[in-house]
């Protein structure tokens, strides 16, 4: 069976239980009704009866008075006056001849005996005992049924007439359930067809409304298809289209059921799609240095980049998040030179393209806006992708990338330089080591200074030599052991490494941390060899002594440490060439320290940076090297602790 006519079965159905259930209340309350008016109408019949007893009994009592005080005599007197008045009579006869429902009235004692009745046989006999029609009337439905459709009886409705608060005489009026019958039975039929018809007819009408409604499901299940049968299967559309039939027989709820989940299908892939896409867009925007920003045409922003908040100069830590929803008046305060230049760029309505504006702090940035129209139309339909770009940090990475390809082409240079140096320095050492065995020990004068010069020129071969292997190491690719550490224990591991030669020097460390782990992926020696190589070199660069700061803080998605010193400074002509081989400001410097440090960190996807003041007379005087490591487990707040130590080993790392 077709789901939409079970549909319009089961409606149906309800339809009919629920008018079943109306019209039996209605019967039952129209039964209800009529035996109340049954029953009140026979009790002002009892009622005229009882007041014309009660007269009968008074005028027969005055006319013929009972012949001593008994009870037996006032009952003969009684009895003899409700027979005499021949009005009582008549009012009981009347009763019974016009009442539809009355079979008989009589007057008993109240021993229940008959004293008068309509019906002759009665009189001088005890009553019948009789049900009441007051319990018919208070009884349920069911039993109201029973008693006027059921076997046939006479009910009873009676009133007294007391003396002394006793009943005294009782008047009975008999009321005959079959009169009952016949008297409901032409309304009750009359009932019963107009219950059968309204049944019928909110059947009827519950089905045609139930088919009514399911049918705009064919020009749903229609539109449904257009949107999924493309990709639905395989196949294609005819596809999709031939196992719908197939399977739901032109069911038109049994396709849109079908339709809908694979419908669902398509959604919760194409979601799955878009996360893995959010996933990777969010990852580029945090490790983009430039801020972007997505705003719609109401001016709230959708998508906002991490590197947002170093243009603002929020707090490292805050949540870039939570601009996302906020209007661009939020986020850009009006009085300030940025705020000012992004809103009224925005305001013109165009295309702005690398508009150049000078911050408070004298920063320059670049800002774009582009507008983006998803081809529906309209004004509200256009979105606007705001762009901030630091000239500083695109200086600076236009320095980076020269120093690493200056790095990448000195590397290929000793990688050769070596391999050609060297096969000639062991064909030297050979010869050397054969002309100094011909060389007799304790031999003449001459043989003596000849060994002499033998003596000098291996030395400096071996000195060429530790060069030629320097150069080797230096351009040789490192192998990484790659952990997960905090970079807190890297740096106390070298500040106990250092402690004794920077207390011997009179150098102060000040190391500033956070309370919370800072968990980076590196290779810890080589790590502990960087920051080496930067301690010492600070200390060699204050040689009077002085403090030198090493600061750790989280700053967006990477760990940064800065080593801070007061030393002499690196001239600005001098900066550009610092991390470049060989490059030494220092008679015994070998020049290679600084640039290892800078390829190791390029090795763990990092960055460096360097800051110096070489104004003799200024308090900023100093130099500070910052580099940067891609946080492996986000760290948490902002707390700190100073713990104040000496530092290093002697001698492993040279000041440029």
């Amino acid at each position: 069976m077709r789901l939409k006519t079970k549909l319009v079965l089961s409606a149906t159905g309800l339809t009919f239980a629920i008018v079943l259930v109306l019209s039996a209340l209605f019967v039952s309350e129209l039964m209800r009704q009529r035996i109340e008016q049954t029953a009140a109408a026979n009790d002002v019949l009892a009622h005229e009866v009882w007041l014309e007893m009660r007269k009968a009994v008074e005028t027969g009592l005055r006319s013929n008075p009972p012949i001593d005080r008994s009870d037996e005599a006032l009952q003969a007197a009684v009895v003899n006056a409700l027979r005499s008045q021949t009005a009582l009579s008549d009012v009981m006869n009347t009763v019974v001849r016009y009442s539809p429902t009355v079979q008989d009235v009589s007057v008993t004692d109240a021993h229940g005996m008959t004293l008068v009745s309509t019906d002759p046989d009665a009189v001088g006999q005890p009553a019948v005992f009789r049900f009441s029609l007051a319990g018919v009337q208070n009884g349920t439905v069911a039993h109201q049924m029973k008693v006027v459709f059921g076997k046939p009886r006479v009910l009873d409705i009676s009133q007294a007439l007391d003396r002394n608060g006793i009943p005294f005489l009782v008047v009975h009026v008999g009321v005959r359930s079959t009169f009952l019958k016949n008297a409901y039975e032409p309304w009750l039929l009359s009932a019963l067809i107009f219950t059968a018809l309204a049944a019928v007819a909110a059947m009827l009408a519950a089905g045609l409304l139930a088919n009514v409604a399911l049918r705009p499901l064919e020009t749903i299940s229609a539109r449904l298809e257009s949107l999924t049968s493309a990709r639905s299967l395989p196949g294609g559309p005819d596809a999709a289209l031939q196992l719908e039939s197939s399977e739901g027989k032109n069911d038109a709820v049994v396709r849109v059921t079908k339709t809908l989940d694979r419908l669902g299908e398509q959604m919760r892939t194409q979601e799955a799609g878009y996360t893995a896409l959010q996933a990777n867009l969010n990852q580029m925007l945090d490790t983009l240095r430039d801020g972007v920003l997505l705003f719609t045409a109401d001016r709230r922003a959708v998508m906002v980049s991490d590197a947002v908040a170093h243009f603002l100069g929020a707090p490292l830590n805050e949540d870039h998040e939570k601009l996302v929803g906020m209007r661009m008046e939020e986020i850009f305060a009006p009085d300030s030179a940025l705020g000012e230049a992004v809103l009224e760029a925005f305001a013109e309505g165009g295309q702005v393209s690398a508009q150049a504006v000078t911050l408070e702090d004298g920063r320059q940035v670049q800002i774009s806006l582009d507008r983006i129209d998803d081809g529906v139309g309209g004004v509200g339909n256009v979105t606007t992708l705001l762009t901030l770009r630091d000239m500083e940090s695109v200086a600076q990475l236009g320095q980076e990338i020269e120093v690493a390809r200056r790095l990448a082409a000195i590397g290929r240079l000793t990688a050769g330089v070596g391999h050609e140096v060297k096969n000639p320095i062991n064909a030297m050492v050979l010869h050397l080591e054969l002309l100094r065995g011909k060389l007799v020990p304790g031999g003449t004068e001459a043989f003596g200074g000849a060994q002499r010069h033998v003596d000098i020129l291996a030395g400096e071969m071996q000195r060429l030599d530790r060069v030629v292997q320097t150069l080797a190491d230096f351009s040789r690719p490192m192998e990484l052991h790659l952990r997960e550490h905090d970079l807190r224990q890297v740096v106390g591991a070298v500040m106990e490494l250092t402690t004794a030669e920077m207390q011997e020097n009179g150098v102060r460390v000040v190391v500033d941390a956070p309370k919370e782990s800072m968990m980076v992926r590196v290779d810890a020696e080589l790590m502990r060899q960087a920051l080496l190589n930067l301690l010492l070199n600070g200390m060699q660069a204050m040689p009077e002594g002085g403090e030198m700061r090493v600061r750790l803080h989280r700053e967006h998605q990477f760990a940064v440490v800065e080593v801070i010193d007061e030393g002499e400074g690196i001239p600005p002509e001098l900066l550009p060439r610092i991390f470049e081989l060989y490059f030494t400001t220092k008679p015994k410097g070998s020049g290679i320290g600084l640039a290892m440090t800078y390829r190791i960190l390029q090795l763990h996807g990092g960055a460096m940076e360097v800051r110096s003041n070489a104004d003799p007379i200024s308090v900023e005087r100093g130099t500070t090297f910052t580099f940067r490591l891609p946080i492996a487990v986000g760290t948490g707040g902002e707390g700190r602790k100073v713990v104040a130590v000496g530092a290093v080993h002697k001698g492993i790392g040279e000041r440029v």
